[in-house]
């Protein structure tokens, strides 16, 4: 039997995962997702404008701010603002949820208005960009839905959810879902980002030690994509609760996605 990991977690079993929304009574939609002791909050808000490039085009636009309390770690870490500057990584992760969300969502259909996401770490042990995306999706439908309930829009735009997850070689073993020790201690560590259809968004990877496969490649995104399709259903069950009916999304209850398959896993 294959050793289990330091926090009992087979190599493919994810932390425990949970969303709670509107977290946040001012915002236009909120949710908290703790993923093992990684906590991270997402808040929406909906702007009567958009960047200057898009002005006049008809197109909205979803943008993503991301930041870390000092104590979300275990040493504290200074404010980025002590700096008088956003750091490189801060700006790599603001950028990815940013470009996640867009990438499911229909952007002519929310008119010339943006929505900035808020990811916010409250407490960092591994894969806070991955649950800044998972959380920021949730926070988006639930704006999403508020402007669809005030006519401000009509069809909700909000094409696919869409996730992420990180995995990675330690020790030689592929895992799944991997917290800060794990990270730490990685080989390759990988970051995937991925819709409820299976399709991907972004994949971040990285050698630390050794140049890695096509083989070991491959083998660590069948593994994401096992943990992304239960992080998705999740969400699912999530906005369901909170009225975000599935055919908002473009497809039924009975479909394949909606029952919580996935096209391309079962081809």
């Amino acid at each position: 039997m294959e050793p289990l990991r330091a926090d009992k977690r087979r190599p493919t079993e994810l932390r425990p995962h949970k969303i709670s929304v509107d977290y946040i009574d001012f915002a236009d939609g909120s949710a908290l997702v703790e993923v093992g002791r990684t906590r991270v909050l997402a808040a929406a808000t909906i702007e009567e404008r958009v960047p200057p490039f898009l002005r006049g085009t008809g197109r909205g636009w979803i943008t993503a701010e991301y930041a870390m309390l000092p104590r979300a770690t275990t040493e504290r870490t200074p404010r980025e603002r002590t700096a008088g500057r956003v750091s490189g990584r801060t700006q790599e992760i603001q950028r990815l949820v940013g470009r996640a969300l867009r990438a499911v969502t229909d952007l002519r259909a929310i008119g010339e208005r943006q929505i900035i996401i808020d990811c916010d770490v409250i407490q960092a042990d591994g894969g806070t960009r991955s649950a800044s995306v998972t959380a920021g999706c949730v926070a988006l439908g639930l704006a999403l839905k508020k402007m669809l309930d005030q006519g401000l829009i009509d069809h909700m735009p909000l094409r696919h959810l869409v996730a992420g997850v990180s995995v990675g070689i330690v020790g030689g073993r592929p895992l799944l879902d991997l917290d800060y020790s794990e990270d730490s201690q990685a080989e390759l560590d990988m970051n995937v980002i991925e819709t409820d259809r299976g399709e991907l968004v972004e994949v971040q990877a990285g050698a630390e030690k050794n140049p890695f496969s096509r083989k070991d490649l491959l083998g660590l995104l069948k593994l994401a994509d096992r943990g992304i399709s239960k992080i998705i259903q999740l969400q699912k069950e999530t906005l369901k609760k909170n009225s975000i009916l599935f055919m908002a999304y473009g497809y039924s209850e009975s479909s394949p996605v909606a029952r919580g398959s996935n096209p391309r896993r079962s081809s």
